[in-house]
């Protein structure tokens, strides 16, 4: 089959800042991720094999100058060695291990150093998701034309509405072409007339460089998982919210509070890094509770809520984004990331509902021995990790 992974910022934009941030802060950390299937899908026979090829062919991806070019002007709070060490980058298939085993089930492991290995996850959701679609065949059934009209109505709902909006959707995406379809779709919706509301760009790097507009992305739940596993679970927010502000010194964006739930991250939430941050992203409970947590946690430290941004991106579709918008916007300044929704909503076919998360870390590679870790969502079916560690993890914070 043909090589899906082309290009190196064919990537969330996240995956590199916290790569930066991984280097600067912890150049000689360990980590080990797994992969997850929450439906337990039966892969066609001969996938793990298909896979692995894919696998063997992101060796031969490196950054191109232009990539490093647009990089440099869309993404200033990036300090310039870090290009240094993408250009010198290399993927090596041999962190990465892939079975399928009797009933046809899809395991993949990785590990290896965490500057490393944290390229890589976006990129296998994105190539296991495609390949999926078209070894089983159902990729022949995709019309990108009726995409096209479908994603602007989204557009045009979702601009008409208010919202300010852009793509999350790379690592469940149907193909590679369904996300350029949306991409340029609402684009092509966004600059059409004006509008109330602002489509502001897309997570995907290359396809913001392809398309000239803003990538955009901050941080995932690995950054405070891995320091959770490597230090406990307590402080993990406050060092990573640190750890954030000693690498991007002031361009610090929006922090992914819910790694740990929320109970933690508010006491790690003092007045200092509330005002620092742009505002806070919430991917997991309930959207209007979470969203008057927040709201009570910035009036009590004497900030104005509307004055932060707050980004939601719990599996949204256009219609739930809208409800949002006009409630939220009398709370603070909400915006939307919308990933599969966009990205994988074609006629009779199943989104995958696929994962790949941290599951251990160590500080350094002379260590014997790694520190499990894992996630504590907001929402019960999203803890991720073994539950031996998720039930001790929730002792340590005291949560029921």
């Amino acid at each position: 089959m043909r090589q899906i992974i082309t290009h190196f910022t064919d990537d969330d934009l996240y995956k590199f800042t916290m790569c930066c941030a991984v280097i600067d802060n912890f150049p000689r950390a360990q980590v080990k991720y797994t992969f997850t299937d929450r439906d337990n899908t039966v892969y066609p026979a001969g996938f793990a094999q298909a896979l692995s090829e894919q696998i063997e062919m992101l060796d031969s991806v490196i950054i191109t100058d232009e990539e490093i070019e647009f990089m440099k002007r869309q993404c200033r709070y990036i300090p310039t060695w870090f290009y240094t060490y993408l250009k010198g980058f290399r993927y090596n298939h041999e962190w990465v291990k892939v079975r399928q085993d009797e009933e046809g089930h899809l395991h993949v492991d990785i590990e290896g150093s965490w500057a490393n290995t944290i390229l890589l996850e976006v990129k296998l959701l994105a190539i296991i998701s495609e390949l999926y679609y078209a070894m089983t065949g159902q990729s022949q059934h995709f019309d990108y034309d009726a995409y096209y009209t479908k994603t602007c109505e989204k557009g045009k709902r979702l601009l008409e509405a208010g919202c300010v909006f852009s793509d999350f959707g790379t690592r469940r995406r149907a193909s590679f072409e369904s996300e350029d379809t949306v991409v340029r779709a609402l684009k092509a919706c966004d600059h059409s007339q004006q509008w109330p509301g602002r489509f502001v760009g897309t997570s995907n790097v290359y396809l913001a460089m392809k398309h000239d507009l803003l990538p955009v992305g901050t941080m995932a739940h690995e950054f405070i998982c891995a320091i959770g596993g490597m230090f406990g679970p307590q402080m993990a927010n406050h060092m990573a919210m640190d750890y954030w502000r000693n690498t991007f010194r002031g361009a610090l964006g929006t922090f992914l509070y819910d790694s740990f739930g929320w109970n933690i991250f508010s006491l790690n939430f003092s007045e200092d890094f509330a005002n620092l941050f742009k505002g806070l992203r919430i991917d997991s409970g309930d959207n209007y509770e979470q969203l008057m947590k927040i709201v009570e946690k910035y009036r009590s430290l004497g900030i104005d809520p509307k004055s932060k941004q707050i980004i939601f991106s719990n599996a949204l579709n256009t219609q739930q984004a809208i409800e949002i918008q006009q409630y939220a916007r009398d709370y603070c300044q909400p915006s939307f990331g919308i990933g599969t929704h966009f990205t994988n909503d074609f006629d009779g076919i199943k989104p995958m509902n696929i994962v790949i998360k941290l599951i251990a870390a160590k500080i350094t590679e002379s260590w014997s021995f790694y520190n499990d870790t894992c996630k504590i969502s907001e929402d019960d079916g999203k803890h991720t990790g073994n539950a031996e560690v998720i039930a001790r993890f929730m002792e340590a914070l005291h949560m029921k």
